[in-house]
């Protein structure tokens, strides 16, 4: 399970953020991934619709901060990630959830 959190906007809208554990052994930290949407559920659903289908929400014990709230309403889809802060060595700048993706799709899945 995740940790993390969600904030309500002023326009109803909200940005929720999860801490998700590293994939690969020996992985050091994992990421830290935001979302915006209409609601809650609704940003859940979108990180399962992209295959992270084991990711729930439980309670509001790390919100974003105000820097990651920016940072994700100035991305235009809204959906971002980057290293735990947590993670051994510097933190990464935010990237779209494409580039996480394909970092983890295995070499012939494609083919």
């Amino acid at each position: 399970m995740a940790a993390g959190g969600f904030c309500k906007l002023p326009n109803g809208r909200v940005v929720v953020a999860l801490n998700l554990p590293g994939t690969a052994p020996g992985e050091a930290g994992g990421v830290r991934v935001l979302v915006h949407a209409h609601n809650r559920a609704r940003a859940l659903t979108r990180l399962r619709n992209l295959g992270l289908r084991a990711v729930y929400l439980r309670g509001n014990g790390a919100p974003p901060t105000p820097d990651e709230i920016t940072a994700v309403l100035h991305h235009p889809d809204g959906l971002i990630w980057r290293t735990s802060p947590d993670a051994a060595g510097p933190p990464q700048l935010w990237q779209p959830i494409r580039a996480l993706l394909r970092r983890h799709t295995p070499a012939g899945a494609g083919a």
